[in-house]
């Protein structure tokens, strides 16, 4: 698994701050012993998001996608995972805020060469850390993750919500050919919930590694909006217990769809 191309994806909304020390780290991370490119998807930033891109573009195998307005994470995610897996082999996604080890990216397309499908980097797994987090947040998250793995209980599924994954493209690619546009429909941040209940329907083996998660490195404010992303796992849990036949023909475009961030 570690000799296939690998696609690092980052969806990215005003990261001026955050991205161009992300990105070093994702090159040293990878250097060596990964074809790999990096992929960033620029929601609509109003900062320098876009220029570091084309800035890094010059010393690096990146490439920007730019929404010409913020669209929110679940846009940026459609957008991205589409691009990022048409020609790869691995896709990776990791957020931009610089919050996340690229280092974890190894282990987790190692992890992939075992016979997984679906690399999860966990809050909840034993080691796993929670650094610089306010503890209001750290409650939220684990309060909501426990209400969701006792409804859900997806084998080998602890964290529905972190960003930090590894995919096999194929499985992904397998995923947009049968939900087409709505293989995400929340552009909130709960589209990475809505994710895995879809992934579920293809039968993904999920594999989970923990995770340090280092808020105390990021420099830009948190865009989490933590009521509304709460009530859109509440939208996001009742739509995943739905038909799938109706899940697959329908697209959610009413009230509860936060599209920005």
């Amino acid at each position: 698994m570690l000799n296939k191309k690998i696609t690092v994806m980052l969806p990215a909304y005003n990261e001026e701050k955050d991205l161009p020390v992300l990105l070093d780290r994702i090159q040293c991370a990878l250097d060596g012993w990964a074809d790999y490119r990096i992929l960033v998807v620029d929601d609509g930033s109003r900062d320098r998001t876009a220029q570091i891109m084309r800035d890094a573009a010059k010393k690096m195998p990146a490439k920007m996608i730019q929404h010409p307005q913020n669209m929110g994470l679940g846009a940026a995610m459609r957008t991205g995972l589409r691009a990022a897996a048409q020609n790869s082999d691995v896709v990776i996604t990791l957020d931009a805020d610089n919050s996340q080890d690229p280092e974890l990216i190894k282990t987790m397309v190692e992890r992939l060469g075992e016979g997984f499908d679906v690399v999860i980097a966990s809050r909840f797994q034993p080691g796993a850390q929670e650094i610089g987090v306010p503890p209001f947040r750290v409650f939220l998250s684990h309060f909501s993750s426990a209400g969701i793995r006792t409804l859900v209980r997806y084998p080998g599924v602890r964290d529905y919500t972190c960003g930090f994954r590894a995919y096999r493209a194929e499985k992904l690619r397998n995923l947009i050919n049968l939900f087409g546009d709505n293989f995400i429909q929340e552009n909130g941040f709960s589209c990475m919930f809505e994710l895995m209940l879809n992934l579920r329907e293809l039968h993904v083996r999920v594999s989970e590694v923990p995770l340090v998660l280092r808020y105390d490195l990021k420099k830009g404010a948190s865009k989490m909006r933590i009521l509304r992303t709460m009530w859109g796992y509440v939208i996001t849990l009742t739509r995943g217990f739905l038909p799938l036949s109706w899940r697959i023909a329908s697209g959610r475009k009413g009230a509860f769809n936060d599209n920005k961030r």
